[in-house]
């Protein structure tokens, strides 16, 4: 239950800033989250990403206190993010269907979005298989990328697409070396840092494990030794239903958390068996 204490803690921090700023990365420490995780996790969580959450909470409000005050509208819009008449105006009219001024009329239909909290619901899923590795730690090289979190679902298979064009993924191949199989032995999407709490965005290498000499056009990576989870996939669908999985499923009810560190996407050669698979760090809770 601690889990769901931690994601609500991360809720009260939320609602508590909803007339100032919010520091994604103080969400998620009050979560107990790494930062890398903790929007994604949000967003496969309440099928609402993190600033669009944020976002209704603060035009709910805003549409209420237009309704009970005598407050101007610029005034309100200001009291909730927005610098101008005219930005605040765009986007309640985009929640709301109308804008700020007519809400202070009789009759006036508006929407509103409710607090959020977390509770566990208990419903028939479909079992889970993962395994978990221990690893002695790696290194890899690879071409970085900055991915916006809101879109990353959408860009990142254009990022792929690029690099077959471009010819990225044999120049990734030529870097490849022979590894163990503790560790993710394909070509990788490794998924990083990023200045979260600043610009909601992440980085995302393509890459493989590779102890040679990094070419001057590539960065360097080195995972520590470790120990992860790893989930199955045959298909771009079940990673996406794998990163689900370990979100609403397996980190609620594991004796694990999420480490800080990054975690990977590993696809493999046609004909090997599972096609894809999800890397994710973790540590034993408490520690």
């Amino acid at each position: 239950m601690d889990w769901l204490d931690r994601m609500n803690a991360a809720i009260d921090y939320i609602e508590d800033n909803l007339t100032g700023e919010i520091d994604y990365m103080q969400a998620a420490k009050a979560a107990c989250c790494p930062n890398y995780h903790f929007q994604r996790m949000f967003a496969f969580i309440s099928d609402v990403t993190l600033s669009d959450y944020i976002r209704r909470r603060r035009l709910t409000l805003a549409a209420f206190e237009l309704q009970q005050s005598n407050k101007s509208v610029i005034e309100i819009a200001q009291t909730y993010g927005y610098k101008s008449h005219a930005s605040f105006t765009r986007a309640f009219r985009e929640l709301h269907g109308t804008s700020p001024t007519s809400t202070r009329k009789s009759g006036v239909k508006m929407k509103a979005y409710p607090r959020m909290s977390f509770h566990i619901s208990i419903a028939g899923r479909t079992e889970m298989n993962y395994r978990i590795e221990k690893n002695p730690g790696f290194s890899a090289a690879g071409f970085k990328n900055c991915v916006n979190t809101d879109h990353a679902f959408n860009s990142i298979p254009k990022i792929w697409q690029e690099a077959r064009m471009n010819g990225i993924g044999d120049k990734l191949l030529g870097l490849m070396g022979e590894n163990s199989e503790k560790v993710p032995n394909g070509i990788l999407g490794i998924l990083s840092g990023g200045d979260w709490g600043k610009n909601d965005t992440f980085f995302y290498y393509l890459a493989v494990p590779s102890e040679k000499e990094t070419p001057a056009d590539m960065e360097k990576l080195t995972f520590p030794e470790s120990q992860w989870v790893v989930f199955e996939a045959q298909n771009p669908a079940d990673l996406v239903n794998a990163w689900k999985c370990l979100y609403t499923d397996w980190v609620p009810t594991s004796d694990y958390a999420l480490a800080d560190l990054p975690a990977v996407e590993c696809f493999y050669p046609p004909g090997h068996y599972p096609q894809n698979e999800l890397w994710v760090p973790i540590t034993a809770k408490g520690r």
